[in-house]
C-alpha cells in the first residue's frame, strides 16, 4: 500500500483529490512499507488563545473558514471552550479557558495566542508509539480508544520542540464532528454576498522556531522518531540580511504531505526574527503556518477585504531584471503581483507564489503564509532576503531590533 494514495479524513470531506494535492502541497509517491512511522497527513492545528469565542469569529469572518464542531460548559466540558472550524482539508481547534483554574490560563500567560498542537492522522497508533518509545521520545499520552455514539478514535501524544506536542489520530472507525466530547455546530456568521466558498484549501507545512544551537536537535528527533527525511537546509549568505540572520532547516514526512521548517537564529548585526519569537513566546513554538490556495491573487483579495494585513514588498522588488530573467513566466502578470505584493520563486521543478501577513496577534509571534504551487516543491528561497527584510522593517516599528 502507499500512503500517497490515502486521503485523510478532512481531505475526503473536502472533496480533494490526490491529484489536487499533488498540485496544492507538492505530495510526491511514497511506499510505507519500511516507513516505521507512517504518517497519513494532518490532522488539526490546536490553538491556544485568549478569547475562544471571538478568534473562532474572525477566523469565519476573516479567513472564511467554517464552524463545524464544539465542547464547552454546555456539552459538559467545564475546563475550556472548544470550536472547531475547516477550510478545505485544514482544520483548526481554537481553544480557551472557561475555568480560572484550567491549565490553559497559565499557558496563554505564558505564551499569548498560539499553536499547542500539530496532530497528525496516522493508519497505527501502537506502531507509531511503539517505534518513538524505542528511540526515546517523550510519550505525553499512552495509547487509549476514545467512544461515543459516532464510534471510537484511536489516539496517544509525543512531545516535540517547547511545549508544543504532536497527537496521533486514528479515525478509521468514527464517523463524527471531531472527537468524542465534542458537538456538530455551525455558525450563525454568514458570509458576504460573492465571498469564495473557501479561501484556502490544504495545509502546506507549519514553521517551527528553536532556540540557538537546538536546530539540529529536533532535525534528528524528527529522521529518528518519526522517519522524516530532508527536504531542504538554509544556511548562510542566502538567507541573511545586513542585519538579522537564521538557519532553517525542514524535514517531511515521506509524501511531503506534512513538512517542518525548523529555524533557529544566527549571529547577526541585531536581533533575528526569530530572537524576536522565541523572547515574545517565551520559548520555542510555531512560527507560521503555510495555507495552500489555488488562486492566490483572489485569496489574498478576499483577505485584504476584511483587513488583513500582509507585510509589505518593496516596487523595487518587481522591477528586479535579476528576477525577471530566474522566473520566465508565471500564471499572474508580475504587475498583478506587484499590486498585492505576492512574491515568486521558481526551482528546477517548477514555481511558486506566496504571500505572508503580519503577526496575527498582540504579540509578534505567529503568522500566515498564503502559498500557491505550480511544480516547486521549494520554500521561496530566492525571496528570504526580501521577506526578511520586510519583517525587519516591521521589527523596527516595534523597537525590537
Amino acid at each position: 500500500m502507499t500512503i500517497e494514495h490515502t486521503l485523510t479524513s478532512e481531505e475526503q470531506l473536502a472533496g480533494l483529490s490526490v491529484d489536487q494535492l499533488k498540485q496544492l502541497v507538492g505530495l510526491v509517491e511514497y511506499d510505507d512499507e519500511t516507513d516505521p512511522f507512517p504518517v497519513t497527513g494532518w490532522d488539526a492545528v490546536v490553538w491556544v488563545v485568549g478569547n475562544a469565542a471571538q478568534t473562532a469569529h474572525y477566523y469565519q469572518a476573516a479567513y472564511g473558514m467554517e464552524l463545524v464542531a464544539y465542547s464547552g460548559p454546555e456539552t459538559g466540558n467545564r475546563d475550556h471552550a472548544a470550536y472547531v472550524l475547516h477550510s478545505g482539508a485544514v482544520r483548526f481547534v481554537i481553544t480557551g479557558a472557561v475555568s480560572p483554574d484550567s491549565s490553559l490560563v497559565e499557558h496563554h500567560a505564558q505564551h499569548g495566542d498560539g499553536v499547542v498542537d500539530i496532530a497528525l492522522e496516522v493508519p497505527d497508533v501502537d506502531r507509531c508509539i511503539a517505534h518513538a518509545r524505542e528511540v526515546g521520545a517523550t510519550i505525553l499520552e499512552e495509547p487509549h480508544d476514545v467512544s461515543d455514539e459516532h464510534g471510537t478514535i484511536r489516539t496517544a501524544a509525543i512531545a516535540t520542540y517547547g511545549e508544543t506536542r504532536h497527537t496521533l489520530v486514528d479515525r478509521s472507525r468514527y464517523d463524527g464532528p471531531y472527537l468524542p466530547g465534542y458537538v456538530a455546530r455551525t455558525g450563525s456568521y454568514e458570509k458576504r454576498p460573492g465571498a469564495p466558498k473557501r479561501i484556502f484549501q490544504a495545509l502546506d507545512h507549519v514553521v517551527g522556531n528553536v532556540e540557538l544551537g537546538k536546530m539540529d536537535e529536533w532535525v534528528g528527533f524528527y529522521h529518528r522518531v518519526m522517519g522524516f527525511t530532508n527536504m531542504a537546509e538554509f544556511i548562510g549568505d542566502d538567507i541573511a540580511t545586513d542585519y538579522s540572520a537564521l538557519m532553517s532547516k525542514v524535514v517531511a514526512s515521506g509524501n511531503h504531505r506534512v513538512k517542518f521548517p525548523l529555524n533557529e537564529p544566527a549571529v547577526g548585526k541585531r536581533r533575528s526574527q526569530i530572537d524576536e519569537y522565541l523572547d515574545f513566546y517565551r520559548g520555542p513554538g510555531a512560527q507560521h503556518l503555510a495555507l495552500a490556495t489555488n488562486d492566490i491573487v483572489a485569496a489574498v483579495d478576499a483577505l485584504r477585504a476584511e483587513g488583513v494585513e500582509f507585510l509589505t514588498t518593496p516596487d523595487s522588488y518587481y522591477e528586479d531584471p535579476e528576477l525577471r530573467a530566474r522566473i520566465g513566466e508565471v500564471r499572474v502578470p508580475i504587475g498583478v503581483l506587484q499590486e498585492r505584493g505576492i512574491l515568486v520563486d521558481r526551482d528546477e521543478d517548477g514555481y511558486l507564489l506566496q504571500i505572508f501577513t503580519k503577526p496575527i496577534g498582540d504579540r509578534p509571534t505567529v503568522f500566515f503564509e498564503l502559498i500557491e504551487r505550480h511544480g516547486s516543491l521549494g520554500f521561496g528561497k530566492g525571496n528570504f532576503k526580501a521577506l526578511f527584510e520586510a519583517i525587519e522593517r516591521e521589527q523596527e516599528r516595534r523597537g525590537n531590533v
